[in-house]
């Protein structure tokens, strides 16, 4: 009997061709059989380096069945590399299923690292980068994504999202309903290609920025947003938006004194509003000053 083969989890390039490793092309010339996400695309960038290996698909809705087959051919002795369109598999990207199932049934699973539109978009953001938390791709309906954020609020890491071109401009403004408007965030837009632009800004500027500006919602983005302030911050927010309120809501009708100071301390609006009903029902307070 054979001894089994491995399984090699290899980064392709997100964009620039120049970024794939000597080891990457080494590799998918020397493995038996890759898995691939799409085999046409996936066939045209090996053509590029040359390489004939034979290709299969293996995508999210044929991996359940897919793994059985390939557990059996590593089993077998074959090595098989995974690839998926871009970057590094299995970071939003299908994979998870058949490393488990590899790793369950004692088959050496090697990873053969490279780009990935995440970690590249992190690393020129100028956020924290000693905490992160990678969300990939928040929900395509407004409500379940802002149910979303509102998980996340608090989360005091530095954020990574993917995001599609065409939903770009009503996720900046849900992340700035929910987290305040002047959280300081970054869109990095067509990683490694010849149109790559950063965006840098808070929230609202973003937002703004990708209403008017055609090109922010070209191509696939990333979206990197600073975390919230950690509590002792969040307490001064708070002592902010007491004193603003009670300012205000004497003179301004309810809604716009919160919308204000919302625009003027960053903290979200339901907070906010939440908390100029209870100073509205504290008698004496705000409501008969």
């Amino acid at each position: 009997m054979s001894a089994p083969g491995t399984l090699f989890i290899v980064a392709t390039p997100i964009g620039n061709l120049g970024d794939i490793s000597d080891r990457a092309r080494s590799t998918l010339r020397e493995v038996q059989l890759i898995a691939a996400e799409d085999t046409r695309h996936s066939g045209q960038l090996l053509a590029q380096f040359g390489i004939e290996t034979p290709l299969l698909a293996l995508h999210e809705h044929n991996e359940a069945a897919r793994v059985a087959e390939l557990i059996a051919r590593l089993q077998g002795g074959a090595s098989i590399a995974l690839i998926s369109d871009a970057g590094t598999p299995l970071v939003s990207d299908p994979g998870y299923r058949l490393v488990a199932a590899a790793g369950a049934a004692g088959i050496d699973v090697r990873p053969i690292p490279g780009a990935c539109a995440a970690i590249a978009a992190l690393s020129v953001a100028g956020l924290p980068t000693d905490r992160f938390a990678f969300e990939g791709f928040l929900p395509q309906r407004r409500a379940a994504r802002r149910a979303r954020l509102e998980t996340l609020a608090h989360e005091t890491r530095t954020l990574v999202f993917y995001e599609a071109p065409h939903r770009l401009g009503e996720a900046l403004e849900d992340l700035a309903a929910v987290f305040g408007p002047t959280r300081q965030a970054v869109v990095a837009r067509e990683l490694t290609k010849l149109h790559e632009t950063v965006y840098r800004g808070d929230l609202a500027q973003l937002g703004a920025r990708a209403a008017t500006d055609a090109n922010m919602v070209r191509g696939e983005a990333v979206v990197v947003v600073a975390g919230a302030p950690p509590d002792d911050d969040a307490d001064v927010a708070a002592a902010r938006v007491d004193a603003l309120l009670r300012a205000l809501l004497p003179v301004l009708p309810l809604s716009a004194a919160v919308d204000l100071a919302v625009e003027v301390t960053g903290v979200r609006r339901n907070r906010v509003y939440e908390r100029a009903l209870e100073l509205k029902r504290q008698p004496g307070d705000a409501e008969d000053a």
